[in-house]
């Protein structure tokens, strides 16, 4: 049986968050005091589009794929979610149902909050509700980057920003330079381009000239980040 308490990195992971732990000591105590935890393995489904809205969740270990699936039948990877990001609140704030699938990445722990507890703690914290707020509006901010992004910046240089934040993220130092920055979380070429909204080749051949250029190297277990000035400096680029 799946021992329902976070274990100490878990525990780390949630306390983190950026969001998380800008909230008052007892609305946090509150607030994991009625959390409880699942595990799940790669591929497990955690929610899935349409399902009513029974608990707010945050990854405290490992990643989780949010995505939906085409009329043709192709799946389309939206985002990851990292170690200490809440997520499945929008659903029980308005009262509709599950937006997209939500599957795990890899060996995962997910923090849970029943839906009746949420809305107990939003009644007992005042605090509660201006925090969803900024919650909500920094993703608002994040949504309308992306965009801008996708409309103004080439392959390359979302690409550079992508890898920069999955180092951030998921970076890991490596034992033999530790100026090389290996990115923990394991994505297929064809789940990266799916990110950034374009084929797997294209996403192919500028991993490829990254790599010439001694930015990255790409090795059998995944990406590994050399320069990140250099990857910076991609990333800014505008043409």
């Amino acid at each position: 049986m799946d021992d329902p308490i976070l274990n100490i990195e878990e525990r780390e992971a949630i306390n983190a968050g950026r969001w998380f732990s800008s909230l008052s000591p007892s609305l946090r105590h509150d607030i994991l005091r009625c959390a409880y935890v699942k595990r799940c393995k790669d591929g497990d489904l955690i929610a899935a589009r349409g399902d009513s809205a029974d608990e707010w969740m945050a990854c405290a270990k490992g990643a989780v794929r949010v995505s939906s699936t085409s009329l043709s039948g192709k799946q389309i990877t939206f985002t990851y979610v990292e170690p200490g990001i809440w997520f499945g609140d929008v659903a029980i704030l308005d009262g509709d149902r599950r937006t997209h699938d939500v599957y795990a990445h890899g060996d995962t722990s997910i923090l849970c909050v029943a839906k009746a507890d949420f809305q107990k703690i939003l009644s007992q914290h005042v605090e509660f509700y201006d925090a969803m707020l900024r919650l909500q509006a920094r993703r608002i901010r994040q949504l309308f980057g992306l965009v801008e992004d996708l409309n103004t910046l080439p392959l390359r240089s979302r690409l550079a920003k992508q890898l920069l934040h999955l180092a951030r993220s998921y970076g890991v130092p490596c034992l033999t330079n530790g100026q090389e920055i290996r990115i923990g979380l394991h994505l297929a070429q064809e789940e990266l381009a799916q990110l950034l909204g374009a084929s797997r080749q294209r996403v192919n051949q500028e991993l490829k000239a990254m790599e010439r250029e001694e930015a990255i190297r790409i090795e059998p277990g995944g990406l590994v980040i050399r320069n990140r000035d250099a990857l910076l400096q991609i990333s800014e680029a505008d043409h």
